[in-house]
């Protein structure tokens, strides 16, 4: 039996129905990528081109922005540690800090001149100007003002600016608070001479440091001492106020030496014997101090009381001719009127000091005593020897020259 319900059901497809079904077929399929590489090339090209175009008005509108620390308007800012200029979203291209007292402060860039600091802390008490600016953008300022130091310190020095003096003279600094930071004291301090030498700082006490060189001054150096005390902390909370420069000269060289052997003082100058006078020392019960002294006070007249160095009601003379201080406890070399004119050259019979025939009142030029202070000046060397007394104390006095160089520059706190 034949099925002719099936075939009836299948659709009848001619020959050239199907040659043109299947003809159909590459120009769909090619018209569908042609039409999908067009949409593809426009959905990828639009967006792309906003994003840059976004990304560039984003560029233009970021600014340069430039941040001072201490900030604008500060007026008690601290002055231990250095000014600093940040820039976000640019470089730095000029940066310059002054104060009111005409300073100015130098520093430097990081390597991407995103940031300035000062090489120096700012001082305290001072208004400063900062100026900044970055590449493409106008300039900024900003002001702040530094704070005063509760507690202060400084250092009286000596000798004093502009003068001339002996080879012997050191450069000694007496601070008005003791100082418990010695390197910082002592790092902000230089003392520099001409011809040049090297000069080392030696701490007495934590309110004195002196400064010599290894040898006696050349005659004819010029010495300059140096101070950057100013904000330098010398102990909690107690700051430095000095920031200067002072020169001092010395003259000829000088060096008197004393042999209380033979009673005599024999005067040098630059290598040759200017004079020699006959002189009395301290006797058995009140020796002279041996040893290498400074003259560090000179007085045409002044009176002398025991009294005040200990030794009771023994004598008080009103008008000691020529006197000259060796040591800070009373050691002088002097004219002395009131002995007999035996006595010099042959005995020692002083309370400790040394002496050499004077008149009283101070003005007879022909007396040794007369000749000797007229032929000295501040910072001469007087050398005591043979006096049955110990070395005097390196700090009596500007007598530091009787330690060696190396305790000498163990005494340094650098």
């Amino acid at each position: 039996m034949r099925q002719a319900s099936n075939r009836s059901e299948r659709p009848a497809w001619s020959r050239r129905g199907i040659l043109a079904v299947l003809g159909a077929v590459p120009a769909a399929v090619l018209t569908g990528c042609s039409g999908s590489a067009d949409a593809s090339e426009e959905t990828t090209a639009t967006p792309a081109a906003s994003t840059k175009a976004e990304t560039n008005a984003e560029t233009k509108a970021k600014t340069p922005t430039i941040t001072v620390t201490p900030a604008d308007g500060t007026t008690k800012a601290g002055f231990t540690s250095p000014v600093e200029v940040a820039v976000a979203d640019g470089t730095l291209s000029a940066v310059k800090v002054t104060g009111n007292d005409g300073s100015t402060l130098a520093g430097s860039y990081n390597d991407a001149r995103t940031k300035w600091t000062s090489s120096e802390n700012p001082f305290s008490g001072t208004k400063y100007t900062v100026t900044a600016q970055a590449e493409g953008a106008d300039a900024k300022t900003a002001t702040f003002t530094t704070k005063s130091p509760g507690e202060t310190f400084v250092g009286y020095f000596t000798p004093e600016a502009n003068s001339t003096s002996g080879v012997g003279m050191p450069v000694s600094i007496n601070f008005t608070k003791a100082v418990s930071d010695r390197a910082a004291v002592e790092k902000a301090i230089t003392v520099t001479a001409e011809p040049a030498v090297e000069v080392v700082g030696h701490w007495f006490s934590d309110t004195r440091l002196d400064f010599r060189p290894e040898v006696y001054w050349a005659a004819g150096t010029k010495i300059t001492l140096s101070l950057r005390l100013k904000d330098v902390e010398g102990t909690d909370g107690v700051y430095g106020t000095q920031s200067k420069d002072v020169t001092f000269n010395i003259d000829r060289a000088q060096i008197s030496t004393v042999d209380l052997a033979t009673k005599t003082m024999t005067v040098v100058r630059d290598g040759s014997t200017l004079a020699t006078y006959p002189v009395t020392g301290g006797d058995a019960d009140h020796t002279t101090w041996s040893g290498i002294m400074v003259i560090s006070e000179r007085f045409k007249q002044t009176r002398m009381e025991s009294s005040t160095v200990g030794l009771g009601d023994e004598y008080d003379i009103p008008d000691v001719p020529h006197a000259q201080r060796l040591t800070t406890s009373g050691t002088f070399i002097h004219g002395n009127y009131w002995a007999s004119t035996s006595v010099f050259g042959s005995s020692n019979t002083s309370h400790g000091c040394v002496s050499m025939h004077d008149t009283q009142g101070a003005d007879d030029t022909s007396v040794n005593g007369y000749k000797f202070y007229e032929s000295s000046k501040l910072g001469d060397v007087v050398i005591v020897k043979n006096s049955d007394e110990v070395t005097v104390d390196p700090s009596n006095g500007l007598n530091g020259w009787n330690l060696s160089w190396a305790d000498w520059t163990a005494g340094s706190a650098l």
